[in-house]
């Protein structure tokens, strides 16, 4: 037992390393784990002391953790059964691909991301560009909400500035959980995303397996009480019309509830804009026949480039008014039992209806289609109209607001000023027509050829 054994040095090495990973393994990173879990827990028990609505656990728990509760779902289980037999290839395959679904939908949220970073980005981005105003319909049914109820912001699609914006003014009120198509699943992008909370999902897919995965995960999200955002339209308007809403996500949330369980109680958001940023990009999708969402990497960096140079010289200005209401909250729980029949398509429709009457007044839109309707009209006449149509809603500021779109109409040449005159300049009309169909406060029924504009893009 004594006896001297020599080694070269390279295996004396190699085993010092083996026993460093050993020690660090069985003892060192459990305890540093442990260590940097107590101090989050801490971190946001006090973080939820000031959220209206406290971030749940299932929220803060590991990503393997979910993933696996989603593969053992019994309708997974079934849906993992039905795919084997339909496909013809062997159960493990069929279950090894619903394992790659959950990874690819499940969340990695990061209450240290979302608060610390995500919060001020948000906060920082949303104030350079727009002059920012939040109102209510109604503010105290908005905080009589049932705190246990499960709260779901449904929202109105104009810019991909919604998602910033409407995390921004919400970060008082607790951290959402959003479902984000597939433009977000690009490295590094998605690693940031996936930390935020949000939630990935394939547009259109033809996956029976993939939407049974999809539904588990929003059901377990929905009665484990996640605060969740979503914009049913699916994509970006084309034509600054409110689309025709999607049915999927809404009666995942649905099916994933029960009369007896946790109430969800969904809040109509509207969002208007003075200035929607992807606005020509926009209106250039909506003329081609494939309507894609063209915006390169290319483009993004040139006009981030640009906004940020005329900031530098002194010559930036921001894009006017973006403007959120929160509208009328309805109880699942209290509409189920009027709407039996078709819960869904019912629910859709109201909440648009509620979307549409909650619309805020901003003025570059309102301008637009009083321009549209009347074709040129004096300057004064036309901040009168709009003072009029704003009534209480810009308060003070109204008629700096006012003016300030009326200039950026100028500004981009899409009405021109005559010696007092304002009349379209012809030569943007589709922009003209893009805004000032946004300022329609009633939801039209929608036709065919509205369906067709209005429908999901790639990119959005």
């Amino acid at each position: 037992m004594t006896r001297t054994v020599e080694l070269p040095l390279w295996l004396f090495v190699l085993i010092l390393v083996f026993a460093a990973i050993t020690f660090a393994s069985h003892f060192l990173f459990p305890s540093v784990r442990w260590f940097f879990r107590r101090r989050l827990e801490r971190a946001v028990a006090r973080l939820n002391e000031r959220l209206q609505r406290p971030i749940q656990p299932f929220k803060l728990a590991g990503r393997h953790d979910m993933i696996q509760r989603l593969i053992y779902d019994p309708r997974v289980s079934k849906a993992v059964q039905k795919h084997a037999i339909d496909t013809g290839v062997p159960e493990a395959v069929a279950s090894e691909q619903a394992q790659r679904y959950a990874r690819e939908i499940v969340p990695s949220f990061s209450a240290f991301a979302y608060f610390s970073f995500a919060i001020r980005l948000a906060r920082l981005l949303s104030n350079a560009f727009y002059n920012v105003r939040l109102t209510y319909q109604d503010e105290a049914a908005i905080n009589s909400i049932d705190p246990d109820a499960t709260v779901v912001f449904v929202m109105n699609h104009r810019s991909n500035m919604d998602y910033v914006l409407v995390t921004y003014l919400a970060a008082s009120r607790s951290a959402l959980s959003y479902a984000v198509g597939e433009w977000a699943r690009v490295w590094p992008l998605s690693r940031l995303i996936r930390a935020m909370g949000a939630y990935f999902i394939r547009r259109k897919s033809g996956s029976d397996l993939y939407r049974q995965v999809l539904a588990s995960y929003v059901s377990h999200a929905t009665q484990a009480g996640v605060t969740q955002a979503m914009f049913p339209e699916g994509g970006l308007s084309l034509t600054g019309k409110l689309g025709r809403p999607k049915l999927g996500l809404l009666k995942y949330i649905i099916d994933g509830t029960g009369p007896e369980g946790r109430d969800v109680v969904f809040v109509p958001v509207a969002l208007n804009y003075d200035r929607v940023l992807e606005d020509t990009i926009l209106t250039a999708a909506a003329k081609d026949s494939d309507r894609r969402f063209r915006a390169r990497i290319g483009v993004v960096t040139r006009w981030s480039v640009k906004q940020l140079w005329r900031r530098l010289i002194g010559r930036y200005k921001r894009f006017g008014l973006a403007s959120v209401r929160y509208g009328m909250p309805i109880s699942l729980n209290s509409f189920r039992k009027e709407h039996e029949r078709d819960l869904t398509t019912d629910l859709a429709r109201e909440l648009m209806q509620r979307i549409a009457s909650a619309l805020p007044f901003v003025p570059l839109p309102a301008a637009c289609r009083v321009l549209e309707q009347h074709g040129a009209i004096s300057e004064d006449d036309l901040k009168t109209q709009l003072l009029i149509m704003a009534g209480d809603e810009l308060m003070e500021g109204a008629e700096v607001a006012v003016q300030d779109g009326i200039d950026q109409l100028v500004d981009r040449r899409l009405v021109v000023r005559e010696r007092g005159m304002l009349r379209p300049s012809g030569q943007r009309s589709d922009l003209l027509a893009y805004y000032a169909a946004s300022t329609s406060t009633l939801l039209q029924p929608i036709d065919a050829a509205d369906a067709k504009d209005n429908s999901a893009i790639a990119g959005s």
